[in-house]
């Protein structure tokens, strides 16, 4: 499972996370790089919300998902079958541009014994969006976060989300969506389980 990202000093340095003067100052610098003034009244402020902004949004990276998937249930009177948490809204940002991915997430796994509380997977869902991403690797870190912690006999995730990259800038097509779907264990080797989830997500 991927490390916690904390701390992120650029290529050379060994220095922490920038400082909220420096995450403010960096924001100005793009201001004058719009071709806009940082200093009139309209802006004046606006470094200051976006680092606040950025530390909400970016979130993803102070969280553990090994502390989230950690508390599990094991009275569920023999329950063996899927449990499936779908339509997940999420909001996350393209690695490459730094703009929105919008989408849902639909979750589902094959108890062996213990099972997660609903809400936990909505919040592993939440942990992976707020950092910068792909949403092949989104959909794979979901998956194997909750391969490997909770040791079920199999894990789906289908990822459905529009990309603000390719709706703004580039090609510019609005209302476009991609699809991406990750299985483990059972699933991977179970065509029919498959089907069932991909059933179950449309019904």
């Amino acid at each position: 499972m991927d490390a916690i990202v904390k701390n992120f000093p650029a290529a050379g340095q060994t220095d922490a996370r920038p400082t909220q003067q420096e995450a403010e100052d960096a924001v100005r610098v793009l201001l004058r790089w719009t071709g806009d003034d940082p200093s009139r009244e309209g802006l004046l402020d606006t470094p200051k919300r976006v680092a606040a902004a950025y530390r909400e949004l970016f979130s993803g990276y102070e969280k553990s998902p090994e502390e989230i998937l950690g508390r599990t249930f094991e009275e569920v009177a023999g329950y063996k079958d899927m449990v499936l948490v779908r339509d997940i809204p999420f909001y996350s940002h393209c690695e490459h541009h730094m703009v929105p991915i919008i989408g849902k997430a639909h979750v589902a796994y094959l108890p062996k014994g213990r099972v997660l509380g609903l809400s936990k997977v909505a919040r592993l869902v939440e942990i992976y969006g707020r950092r910068l991403q792909t949403q092949e690797a989104l959909t794979a870190q979901i998956a194997n976060a909750i391969q490997d912690v909770l040791d079920p006999r199999g894990v789906a995730v289908m990822i459905d989300a529009e990309h603000l990259c390719m709706a703004m800038r580039g090609v510019q097509k609005q209302g476009s969506t991609t699809l991406t779907t990750t299985f483990t264990a059972e699933f991977e080797n179970n065509a029919a389980e498959q089907a069932r989830f991909l059933t179950l997500i449309r019904t």
